[in-house]
């Protein structure tokens, strides 16, 4: 139990007020340990900006969120007519559902950005694992939100979009069209699954999401922040136990994030304002026309932020099988005679890569498409093991390792505009390849990320004032 503290009886009103708190609440130590006396790496760049721009679109997606609620109708036959009463009868509606639907987007687009810090500088390797996987988790959450939250305007594309994304798991063996019929709570998309949906985007993902949010910044805080550099910090301490080359989170970093969150907002609020729509990527057209379930779009495709791992889905064809087992052959036959494996070693190989090759051809190409669909996301987890580079940040690496991030970019974002387009053989055949080089950077990590010439790492974070 801790010491009850005495406040003067002379002392001012706010000053008794805080002692009587703190008696009762650790709120000054919590301050200290995560705001006043948390030392953060000095040497933060524009990377930096995007955890707590994070933090910000999901205070403003909650906020929103209740305020949308309090008029929405979570009925079939009533919601597209609740959210055109929102967007024209509710004093300022149609701003809080443009920031709501502009906000979705913006969650992603920094998101992403911030994993890729973390990807560039290493932000995953020891002894930060935790927080990669804590961070990786609220991604996979923040995708159930989103897709849980598109289906609620009741549009064209919310309706078609979640028939064709929720009749994937009929796929699954055995369990596949029960586990479709239990997701919709119906044998079609209907009020039930409106309902379904409704319950988990308001309530039940938003707590999971706030449990993980929190535990990641615990995390983070218990092993300390990466830099750039790569260098912990925590390593060289002054005589007081300061890290060296740390600077207190308050004041220096509020500052540096208020400047971040200044620019945000400032696109943030043109968008909602002059282009929420962002010409059908943040709000397609389609969602415009009430769901009908007699009239197919004539192109079904989801929200932008989706598209990558859609374009892998249908890139996954009968064709697309066969090369994958050609490529888990081959893989196998290297691993045999040039990887320095016992003789047991190899019988697990050859065994494994037989079974994976007839697991490959006994189950169809759909059901292999939701497998590398969610399998994308799932390998995310896997980065701290999967990278064996001797440093952390980029900036010591074999320079020609940046082409490798640079293409791997490269075809995430072709990927994601194939998503949206009609398919074509064309688009077909650039996302297979685009499907191989994304599960490529990450399984063949072990081997690439040791490769080539890596520069010394220095015994302090490199920092110019400015």
């Amino acid at each position: 139990m801790a010491e009850f503290k005495e406040v003067p009886a002379n002392a001012p009103l706010g000053q008794k007020l805080l002692g009587w708190v703190d008696n009762r609440f650790p709120l000054t130590a919590l301050w200290k340990e995560h705001m006043s006396e948390y030392y953060a790496p000095k040497n933060f760049n524009f990377w930096y900006f995007f955890g707590s721009l994070a933090l910000l679109v999901l205070v403003i997606q909650i906020v929103t969120g209740i305020f949308l609620v309090m008029n929405y109708k979570p009925d079939a036959s009533l919601a597209f007519a609740s959210v055109e009463y929102i967007m024209r009868d509710v004093p300022w509606g149609w701003l809080i559902r443009y920031m709501h639907s502009t906000g979705a987007s913006a969650f992603f687009i920094v998101v992403y950005l911030h994993m890729f810090r973390g990807l560039l500088y290493g932000s995953y390797r020891k002894p930060r694992e935790l927080v990669w996987i804590f961070g990786c988790a609220i991604f996979l959450c923040l995708m159930a939100e989103a897709f849980m939250g598109y289906l609620l305007p009741w549009g064209q594309m919310s309706y078609w979009g979640a028939q064709v994304i929720v009749n994937l798991f009929a796929a699954v063996p055995f369990v596949g069209p029960d586990l479709a019929i239990l997701i919709r709570g119906d044998f079609v998309v209907s009020d039930a699954t409106l309902n379904r949906f409704f319950s988990f985007h308001v309530i039940a993902v938003p707590l999971v999401l706030l449990g993980l949010v929190v535990a990641h910044l615990i995390a983070l805080h218990e092993v300390g922040s990466n830099n750039p550099d790569g260098i912990e910090i925590k390593a060289k301490k002054d005589a007081q136990g300061r890290p060296l080359d740390g600077v207190p989170m308050h004041p220096y970093y509020t500052i540096h994030d208020i400047l971040g969150v200044s620019v945000f907002l400032m696109v943030f609020t043109a968008i909602i304002f002059f282009a929420p729509e962002l010409g059908g990527y943040f709000l397609e057209y389609n969602n415009f026309i009430p769901a009908d379930p007699l009239k197919t779009p004539a192109h079904i495709a989801p929200v932008w932020y989706f598209t990558p791992f859609y374009s892998m889905l249908r890139a996954t064809t009968d064709v697309m099988v066969n090369v994958l087992a050609v490529i888990a052959a081959i893989g196998a036959v290297l691993a045999i005679l040039r990887g320095g494996l016992s003789g047991k070693g190899k019988l697990i190989v050859a065994v494994g890569t037989v079974v994976a090759i007839a697991l490959l051809k006994t189950f169809e190409a759909k059901f292999w498409g939701v497998v590398v669909m969610g399998g994308a996301v799932i390998i995310l987890f896997f980065l701290p093991w999967l990278d064996r580079s001797p440093v952390k940040s980029i900036r010591y690496r074999p320079s020609w390792h940046k082409y490798v991030y640079a293409v791997f970019v490269l075809f995430f974002l072709v990927l994601g505009y194939l998503g949206i387009q009609p398919p074509s053989p064309t688009g077909e055949l650039v996302s297979q390849v685009g499907t191989i080089v994304y599960f490529g950077f990450f399984l063949l990590m072990p081997w690439w990320t040791r490769l080539g010439e890596f520069k010394p790492v220095p015994d302090r974070v490199t920092f110019a004032a400015h």
